[in-house]
């Protein structure tokens, strides 16, 4: 994790959140933009252990959704809510990690809790990362788990017309995407999306890529790292699938809770994205977190603020289907 004691020091964070970030800092690391993809990855991995002890769920199963001659691994979890016969609302998860890093068990426990706070199936899904699968290859996984879950839910207990996605910073960005797209193919409907610290806007140039240019976890710098290695061309980026905040058609996509960190830079275009989806008449709520980093909802274990902000937002996945 990329953390300066001078940085923690420095700002006005979360008590527990800058307890964190200080241990982490006396471990000493170099800035992770200077790593390899395998040293990242290696990083990434070791962001799991910031969770805490996994939320029971009743069940946990992995599968695999074919497309295009491949399979797409997902992992499913069953809340310990109804009857076994009962089809419950799905949700589909999408980790973060820049498009480059994360997998079904470096943010397990979000989808964990996700599951048994919103009383929902939630389908996490192992897209393809970056940077041997550059764009479009993430939000192409995307739309394949979402057209496999609307044809396949019933096997598997879910609801095929009760579906919400929920993504964590890249995976944020990937789930406003696929909001996006199932709207311009006419489906699957989408009944929430939710976004926590999502990227949106590739060329965001807004108060907070300055005022937290340097911030822990995720700087400036760290970000352009990771647009190098998702993008194949500079040019991609004015590509809504890439930049979802520049779309012309807002209008009729799924309401939206998005959740920003005030330490974070990409605080400002999460912001700008919810007032443009509520410009266009779409219902949305917005969670400024006071305190907070980027990747903050990783750290459950420790940090009283991270539980609460998910409970806030697996809650808000299951008013959506009450």
């Amino acid at each position: 994790m990329a953390v300066f004691p001078e940085q923690v020091s420095a700002m006005s964070l979360d008590p527990q959140i800058e307890t964190l970030l200080k241990q982490v800092a006396a471990e000493g690391a170099p800035a992770p933009e200077s790593l390899t993809v395998a040293e990242n990855r290696a990083f990434g991995r070791s962001f799991g252990s910031l969770a805490g002890a996994p939320v029971p769920v009743a069940d946990v199963r992995d599968a695999a959704v074919p497309a295009d001659g491949r399979d797409i691994p997902v992992r499913i979890y069953r809340p310990s809510t109804g009857a076994e016969a009962d089809l419950l609302p799905v949700t589909l998860f999408f980790h973060g990690g820049g498009w480059v890093f994360g997998d079904l068990d470096t943010q397990d426990n979000i989808a964990r809790t996700l599951a048994a706070r919103s009383g929902t199936i939630v389908v996490s899904v192992d897209y393809r990362l970056a940077p041997e699968h550059r764009f479009p290859a993430a939000t192409d996984d995307a739309y394949a788990a979402l057209a496999w879950v609307a044809a396949n839910a019933a096997g598997f207990g879910g609801d095929a017309e009760r579906i919400a996605v929920f993504g964590e910073s890249a995976g944020g960005n990937i789930a406003a995407t696929l909001v996006q797209e199932a709207l311009r193919h006419g489906g699957p409907r989408i009944t929430l999306q939710v976004l926590a610290y999502p990227a949106v806007d590739r060329f965001d140039d807004s108060p907070s890529m300055y005022e937290n240019a340097t911030a822990p976890v995720l700087s400036r710098s760290y970000l352009e790292w990771f647009w190098g290695a998702y993008l194949s061309t500079p040019d991609q980026g004015a590509d809504p699938r890439v930049s979802p905040a520049r779309t012309e058609e807002a209008a009729g996509l799924a309401p939206a809770v998005i959740a920003t960190a005030e330490y974070d830079p990409l605080r400002d275009q999460g912001d700008r994205y919810a007032r443009k989806l509520a410009e266009a008449g779409v219902p949305v709520q917005h969670l400024p977190v006071a305190g907070a980093v980027h990747g903050f909802l990783s750290f459950t274990g420790s940090v009283q603020l991270s539980r609460d902000v998910l409970n806030q937002l697996s809650d808000a996945v299951a008013t959506a289907f009450n």
